[in-house]
């Protein structure tokens, strides 16, 4: 990736970076009466699909391996090289944020728009909405930059009960005590949501991805 592309992306990316990097401070972010168009809320549930499968595809090589334990250290390590390359190829950022988080990266700022917005999506699970598709799209002005923020839910397949559930396994929570000593993201039911992918992008990238694809 160019230089010459980065830097303006790379200083709107350190705002992003709530919990990423303490010592920025949080950024200006203004709302937006824009609606992000249809093409781009497309393009990034493609970029989110691509990434869960190649999660998925490492978590479950993991466990057949080398059994849960061995997939907690997988996601440990892979889940944000993972997310960090899929940003730096689409010029995005990828995270993963909830509610209960398990990775402290992951976890939202109290009184956020991010924390609102996961807050929306359980009282649409609750009102009968299809965890699958529970979204959400903005145009916002982060530190005077038109921006494009995009989340969907992350309900809990059966697959993740073995790390998330209720009933963990006393060697698999000896490894997740140990990787993640804080760790909330416990505790959860088949199509519980665990929290949800946040893509944010500078508006201007995404629709030249969009167009550029066309």
């Amino acid at each position: 990736m160019q230089v010459r592309v980065l830097l303006p992306l790379g200083l709107l990316l350190a705002s992003f970076s709530y919990g990423l990097n303490a010592a920025v401070a949080a950024p200006s972010v203004e709302a937006s009466d824009e609606a992000v168009p249809e093409a781009v809320i497309k393009y990034y549930k493609k970029t989110l699909m691509s990434f869960t499968k190649t999660l998925q595809g490492e978590l479950k090589g993991a466990i057949e391996s080398g059994g849960p334990t061995n997939a907690i250290s997988v996601c440990h390590s892979s889940a944000p090289k993972i997310a960090e390359e899929a940003s730096q190829a689409e010029n995005m950022h990828l995270s993963r944020v909830s509610l209960k988080n398990r990775n402290p990266n992951n976890e939202v700022v109290a009184g956020s728009w991010q924390e609102s917005v996961l807050q929306q999506f359980e009282q649409r699970k609750a009102a009968g909405e299809d965890p699958m598709q529970i979204d959400y799209a903005a145009t916002q002005v982060i530190n005077g930059v038109e921006t494009y923020a995009y989340m969907k839910a992350i309900p809990t397949p059966d697959l993740c009960l073995t790390c998330h559930g209720a009933d963990v396994k006393p060697e698999v929570q000896a490894k997740l005590s140990e990787l993640y000593p804080e760790d909330k993201a416990v505790g959860y039911a088949v199509g519980d949501l665990r929290g949800a992918f946040l893509i944010m992008q500078a508006k201007e990238v995404a629709l030249k991805k969009v167009e550029t694809a066309q």
